[in-house]
């Protein structure tokens, strides 16, 4: 058995070893080649010989969890190798915690990534995006990524210094309840872009920009039917078919 305190240079290699937690995925076990992985530098830390081959296969069972999500799971993994290297032993080992924490952890991290986040960063970039600026990639990366880092570096931090209390710490940030909120202002921020990209083409033709109220009550029509349990994918269908057909009825005027 080697050392069983982990120095800066080995978190600091793992926490950059986890962006590639996923470039080994599979499909019998995931993401289990990627924990190994980025688990390597501390495993080699703090085991020799049979106990370090041991630890590797411990990790090589199935695993699978939002990729974001994985950084305070690993950090917790890595304080519980730690215990267990210095003979420790706590009320859940390695597999128990890792079987326990990663379904919850993925639909934490699909609601709030990629259902709550990536949409929002999308609509504050069209803003900059309907008005020609180049700044809209580089806005929608730094709104994305911001949160991303935070968790993936605090995270992962949080988790080795918390062990399992980690669970806490990430409860009581209420994720899935940020999540709801993030949809709602997205909502907000497409109803305005909506609004702003209608005044515009309003401008270009010449016309009032009070014939934009004309389409209020559609809206608001597309708005109950929403609300009284139609598909949202069946009316962005009809929405757009009906935009297509208008247009295609303009052009035959035009002719």
């Amino acid at each position: 058995m080697a050392e069983s305190k982990l120095p800066v240079n080995i978190l600091v290699r793992t926490v950059l070893r986890s962006f590639f937690l996923q470039a080994s995925w599979n499909f019998e076990r995931l993401q289990n080649l990627g924990i190994v992985f980025t688990l390597a530098p501390a495993l080699r830390h703090l085991y020799r010989g049979q106990e370090l081959a041991k630890a590797c296969r411990r990790h090589l069972e199935y695993f699978n969890t939002h990729p974001f999500m994985a950084a305070p799971v690993l950090g917790s993994i890595l304080a519980l190798e730690e215990k267990q290297a210095k003979g420790e032993q706590g009320y859940l080992d390695v597999h128990e915690f890792k079987s326990m924490i990663m379904a919850p952890y993925a639909a934490i991290g699909d609601a709030f990534f990629w259902g709550g986040v990536r949409p929002l960063a999308a609509a504050i970039a069209l803003f900059f995006a309907a008005k020609g600026s180049l700044w809209a990639p580089v806005v929608f990366l730094l709104v994305f990524n911001i949160p991303h880092l935070w968790l993936r570096i605090g995270g992962f931090l949080k988790g080795y210094l918390s062990g399992l209390k980690v669970i806490e710490v990430i409860q009581r940030r209420r994720l899935p309840d940020l999540a709801i909120r993030i949809k709602e202002c997205m909502v907000i921020l497409l109803g305005g872009l909506s609004a702003y990209l209608t005044l515009i083409a309003l401008k270009a033709e010449d016309l009032s920009t009070g014939w934009g109220l004309v389409v209020a009550p559609i809206v608001l029509f597309v708005g109950w039917l929403a609300a009284r349990g139609f598909s949202s994918l069946v009316l962005v269908l009809c929405s757009s078919a009906i935009l297509l057909i208008l247009a295609q009825f303009e052009n035959f005027l035009n002719l």
